[in-house]
């Protein structure tokens, strides 16, 4: 199934995309895509809903486009987990996950504005596949218990300001975590109709001008490690969201270095997991 949100900012309805393309509201049988929906076995009783998306209200395709989740508990993410990626920010490929935070707010639909912070003159891109939590989980004993806690995947812009991130005391949580730094969606994509998250093709554009490709096979720690890794050091919660890293391309890593600014319009996809477009815009 793909799951969607849609609706103005911060009053999104739940709804399906249905093998027409079309989206089917299910907010009289579901109240949101969030902790309690996923923990509760929300995927499971969906699939039973869908089955009978005829007598589904029709949604208008002009309708604005939320983050497929409502606000998770956490966001974690996984830097340089692409061997390319790590080579061309000069640093050496990890030898286990290396994680930060993400702020929460910092998540918006996938068509909404990249908003680049005031004094920001660093603002880059980092496409991404993202992994949402589908059900609490602490101690995984492997990776292949991994799969068991995953509800499904999403596309992703890790938003990340350079000079917040490395050149203000080196925190990267506070150059990752402005408003709207975290595009979300279109849709999620549930882990059973997904066949192998490890053979997607990424792709972004910087104003149609092709800046990263990259698949990901060339992950360094796949999402089944992710996962697992990170149970041994936190409760995941459902609804979560962990980023799984960007391949080569990023702003920071061209010669010379090249940042957004206002106007320019960003546009990435995923293999099966839509596509999103957005104006950069300044704060």
């Amino acid at each position: 199934m793909k799951l969607v949100r849609f609706g103005t900012g911060g009053a999104e309805k739940p709804g399906i995309i249905t093998a027409d393309g079309r989206i089917r509201d299910v907010s009289s049988h579901v109240a949101d895509y969030d902790h309690a929906f996923f923990s509760a076995g929300g995927i499971q009783r969906l699939h039973a809903i869908a089955a009978d998306c005829d007598t589904l209200p029709s949604v208008s395709p002009s309708v604005r486009i939320g983050p497929p989740i409502g606000r998770p508990r956490n966001v974690f993410a996984i830097g340089l987990n692409y061997g390319d990626h790590a080579k061309e920010t000069g640093v050496a490929i990890p030898v286990e996950p290396i994680l930060f935070m993400k702020a929460t707010s910092a998540i918006c639909g996938p068509h909404d504005p990249i908003l680049i912070p005031r004094g920001s003159k660093k603002t880059d891109w980092e496409v991404e596949l993202a992994i949402i939590i589908g059900s609490d989980a602490r101690y995984l004993d492997s990776k292949a218990a991994a799969r068991g806690v995953i509800a499904g995947f999403c596309l992703a812009n890790d938003v990340s300001e350079r000079e917040f991130q490395i050149e203000r005391g080196g925190q990267w949580s506070k150059g990752k975590s402005s408003a709207n730094f975290l595009p979300l969606g279109p849709w999620l994509v549930t882990a059973d109709e997904l066949a192998d998250p490890q053979s997607l093709g990424l792709t972004l554009d910087v104003n149609g001008i092709r800046r990263q490709t990259g698949n990901t096979s060339s992950m360094i720690f796949d999402v089944w490690h992710i996962v697992h890794y990170l149970s041994q050091f936190f409760l995941l919660e459902a609804g979560d969201v962990v980023l799984t890293g960007t391949p080569p391309g990023v702003g920071m890593g061209r010669k010379p270095p090249e940042y957004l600014k206002a106007g320019d319009v960003v546009t990435l996809g995923a293999d099966g997991l839509g596509s999103q477009t957005s104006l950069c815009q300044q704060a």
